[in-house]
């Protein structure tokens, strides 16, 4: 059994190790995709160990509410895109320039986005740092609390539009966890969103 102070122990370490790995990553473009890989597989395998994963929906519910909420989610972040150029011109080459430094470029990226990087930040984030947050503080702040944490992790590459959309996206995916109660709910939620958002209907085609 591990004590309230071993886990809030374990809670601390494990966000300095994501700060500091995608700190380090960011700064690394040419072995970005393999870094941010392994700092995924770290808190997955933080997330199944210490933390506590729910699954409350029968697999055919979170398969279609699934699709559902990824493609809303894609239709709010594209509004916000149209939105962009209205608010400062260069917001749309921030999003050029990120995707070109970070973005998929070939069917391994997409490969490591769909089943390590969508599932890791998942249970990393809503799995384990909304559950633990929970200790300390009502749901709903833990989901606005982790949606916070989650975006300053993106604000380490310097891509300010890309925080806006970390924090609405982890703001829905987290309520809709608390809601739901199903990982793969949110799983598949995020995977559609990544789909569409790089593969089906990129922002910048």
């Amino acid at each position: 059994m591990i004590t309230n102070s071993k886990q809030t122990i374990i809670f601390l370490l494990s966000l300095l190790f994501v700060y500091g790995m995608l700190a380090f990553t960011f700064a690394n473009q040419a072995v970005f995709w393999y870094l941010y890989a392994f700092t995924l597989l770290v808190c997955i395998a933080i997330a199944i160990m210490a933390g506590k994963i729910e699954d409350q929906l029968p697999t055919w519910q979170f398969l279609l509410f699934g699709i559902g909420y990824g493609t809303i989610t894609y239709g709010i972040i594209r509004f916000g895109y149209w939105l962009a150029p209205y608010i400062n011109d260069s917001l749309v080459q921030s999003v050029q320039n990120f995707l070109t430094n970070y973005g998929p470029h070939n069917i391994w990226h997409y490969i490591l986005l769909v089943f390590i990087v969508a599932i890791g930040e998942e249970l990393f984030w809503r799995g384990y740092i909304q559950q633990q947050l929970k200790r300390f503080m009502r749901p709903a702040y833990a989901v606005i609390v982790t949606a916070i944490l989650c975006a300053i992790s993106i604000a380490l590459s310097g891509f300010m539009l890309g925080v806006i959309a970390a924090l609405i996206t982890s703001l829905i995916w987290g309520f809709l966890y608390e809601w739901r109660k199903s990982m793969p709910l949110v799983i598949v939620t995020h995977v559609v969103f990544v789909l569409l958002l790089f593969l089906v209907l990129p922002l910048t085609s």
